[in-house]
């Protein structure tokens, strides 16, 4: 009835007018009904990935020719005389000679599937216990491959110009990226202008200042001057610590200095009082002596050994137990001699306000961390210590609901052993350490007093499988929900219940690794690239053969404490194994988690946030190596510079530093160590890519 009387409306002689509207809004109902059952390909288009950030996208959301021409491989013939060329410049100039591209190692991370490592929140405190995952899983995949596509072009290779355009819209406030978000552009990391000058440190702590440990109010309340747990200044520290008061010389070189080290490059306070009351420790001249078989255990540390392997023959050091905690610093005794039997043990300097044992343990070239331990997880893997030791052993276990207990629970391999000694536990403490250790499973294996020492050994056993959990009659501690990560240990509280354990073959745990030192160069089913950590293997043992070895000007007979400041799968510490050296390996925790392939391989590392301060004293380290550190920085630092502070800080004078990354880094870089006096040993770059070699001096402000 409508259409008919409009048509008749239309027939008059306003009629054109009237048909001209009718035509419009019929188009325009036909337009509106077209866009909605239409495929959604013709308005608008979304980038799918990074790669042509520089170019725009064509209205029917296709890539011109012109957008992929930047990308195209050059002839396979032109890419070898290229190769060929650069390799000849390499050797002419010392510089390492890139016979794998680092490709194969981004590979290795690209493929590779394990969890991340937790995150430190600066609004929130902590996070990344891994209750939260589910809320923030989409953008944690995004960002994860984002880390993926950008390693297929971080390494010793010219870098896609494409990938540049993304690194300048991270997100300064929160580091999270996402695609298809346009985010603030950011200058450089570095700022090429700038001018440095440089005071010494005025703390309490002195010349053995650790910033994110020692609290530095003037508060008359304070009663110590240790922090009970990790607490970092609100600002990067951008102050030189100072030399000690009585001058510092030339570390003594290893293997002397396990018998003794200059006693002005330890000096502490205590250190002289605490000195006189020992038998392990002599002072000498200007030295500490360490004496032989002398510890702080009567009977020596050989017999102390001894007895723990008539207790259980099945620990075999150096064998099947390889990667060892030792909890609490004494007299170093316990690694020293357990090093004679090619086990790598890791000391856990635990922060009083005694003496600064810790110290001395790395001055005599022993490896050692320094951290507190209370309410936070150790910045540790679960499941990657074959065994725990705990020597005259004063952590109170069974306090706070065992909480400490549950932690070494955590980070203990399934069927590894914890080893704890004490003098006259009293019989409440031992009743509650046994109530503790029969809730968490674990199995006694050896229970001993030693005549000699006085001293009671007892040795557990961590379970093997879930079956007996189910066998407990009070579930306390309970069992972890599935969605919490174990690995998840930067700023994470200690979580009161027991993780289950891998059962699957394809799982990291199930398996005890190969004997030492086939360890080192095995990959297990878990790990799903063997190829590309073989590649990644190979790849380091050239340029450490080739050029860090030989081409670098380093006098490796001084070289004992080393850190890797961005370890992948431990390519650079296992290269050096033949070496006289140790390698701390730090992953950083905004790259993906390898650290549990690096403790499988028999080598040893800890989780690291380098926008803070590193868990050591200051002069630790001989060495430090920094392979695309600076330029795989997800989060912008407050003050980058602090970074390289700190690296100043934990070197020897005298040690030696080695830079791995993009040229437009290491220039400013260079200007920085510059203004520390540093040497400048050797500078090479190869397209957008270079390398930094400099040495610390005795220069203080």
């Amino acid at each position: 009835m409508a259409i008919a009387r409009f048509g008749r409306q239309a027939k008059r002689s306003y009629g054109f007018c009237v048909k001209m509207t009718a035509v419009a809004i019929l188009g325009l109902c036909f337009i509106s009904i077209w866009s909605v059952f239409s495929p959604s390909s013709s308005v608008t288009s979304q980038r799918s990935t990074f790669g042509d950030i520089a170019e725009p996208v064509s209205a029917n959301g296709k890539i011109n020719q012109s957008q992929i021409s930047s990308v195209k491989k050059e002839p396979e013939s032109e890419v070898k005389a290229e190769e060929k060329k650069e390799t000849s410049e390499s050797k002419a100039n010392g510089s390492v000679p890139n016979t794998h591209k680092s490709e194969k190692v981004a590979a290795a991370n690209e493929t590779m599937k394990v969890p991340k490592v937790g995150h430190k929140d600066e609004n929130e405190g902590s996070k990344g216990s891994g209750n939260d995952e589910v809320e923030n899983e989409k953008e944690e995949e995004a960002e994860l491959e984002e880390i993926k596509e950008e390693d297929l072009v971080q390494g010793d290779g010219d870098v896609d110009q494409e990938v540049e355009g993304v690194e300048k819209e991270e997100d300064e406030s929160s580091g999270s990226r996402s695609r298809g978000k346009k985010r603030k552009e950011l200058g450089p990391l570095f700022d090429p202008k700038a001018h440095y000058t440089w005071r010494s440190c005025s703390t309490r702590s002195k010349h053995n200042y650790i910033p994110c440990i020692d609290i530095e109010s003037v508060s008359k309340r304070l009663q110590s001057y240790r922090h009970h747990e990790r607490s970092c200044p609100k600002m990067p520290v951008m102050c030189l610590v100072p030399l000690p008061p009585e001058g510092y010389g030339t570390p003594v070189s290893w293997p002397e200095s396990k018998i003794k080290i200059l006693k002005k490059n330890v000096a502490h306070p205590k250190l002289a009082a605490f000195i006189k009351t020992q038998s392990w420790v002599v002072e000498s001249g200007e030295y500490l002596t360490f004496p032989q078989n002398q510890s702080e255990i009567m009977g020596g540390i050989g017999h102390y050994l001894e007895s723990i392997e008539e207790m259980v023959p099945d620990i075999e050091w150096g064998n099947n137990i390889r990667t060892v905690l030792d909890m609490g610093c004494g007299d170093s005794s316990f690694g020293a001699s357990l090093l004679d039997k090619d086990v790598f043990t890791l000391t856990l300097g635990l922060k009083d306000d005694l003496v600064d044992l810790a110290q001395v343990g790395l001055e005599r070239g022993f490896p050692a961390v320094v951290s507190p331990f209370g309410t936070r997880r150790l910045p540790f893997p679960s499941g990657v210590f074959d065994a725990i030791h705990c020597g005259e052993c004063r952590i109170p276990w069974h306090s706070n609901g065992g909480k400490l207990l549950v932690e070494m629970n955590r980070i203990l391999r399934p069927g590894g052993y914890f080893i704890l000694s004490m003098k006259h536990n009293s019989i409440e403490g031992e009743e509650a350490m046994s109530m503790l250790t029969a809730s968490i499973c674990w199995n006694i294996l050896a229970h001993k007093t030693d005549e000699v020492s006085d001293v009671g050994i007892k040795i557990y056993q961590k379970p093997e499988s879930n079956d007996i959990y189910k066998l407990r009659r009070k579930k306390i501690p309970p069992l972890c929900k599935e969605n919490e990560n174990p690995d998840a240990a930067w700023y994470v509280p200690i979580k009161n219940c027991l993780h289950t354990i891998p059962a699957a073959i394809e799982q990291r745990g199930t398996e005890w690794p190969e004997e030492w030192p086939k360890r080192l160069q095995t990959f297990p089913d878990w790990m799903n690239n063997r190829a590309e950590l073989i590649a990644d293997t190979e790849h380091w043992k050239a340029i450490v053969d080739k050029s860090y070895l030989t081409g670098m000007g380093i006098d490796w007979s001084n070289i004992r404490n080393i850190m890797d400041m961005k370890a992948i799968n431990g390519g650079f510490a296992a290269a050096l194994s033949s070496q006289k050296v140790w390698v701390m390996n730090v992953v950083p925790v905004h790259v993906p988690d390898t650290l549990p392939i690096i403790f499988e391989r028999g080598l040893v590392g800890i989780y690291h946030d380098w926008c803070e301060s590193f868990g050591t004293y200051p002069r630790s380290y001989d060495l430090l190596h920094a392979d695309h550190l600076f330029s795989r920085l997800k989060n912008r630092c407050k003050q980058p510079v602090g970074i390289v502070v700190e690296m100043e800080r934990v070197l020897r004078p005298g040690g030696w530093a080695i830079i791995r990354d993009k040229v437009e880094i290491l220039d400013p870089l260079e200007g920085i160590f510059r203004s520390f006096q540093w040497e400048i040993r050797l500078t090479f770059a190869q397209g957008k890519e270079g390398i930094l070699c400099v040495r610390k001096t005795m220069w203080r402000p």
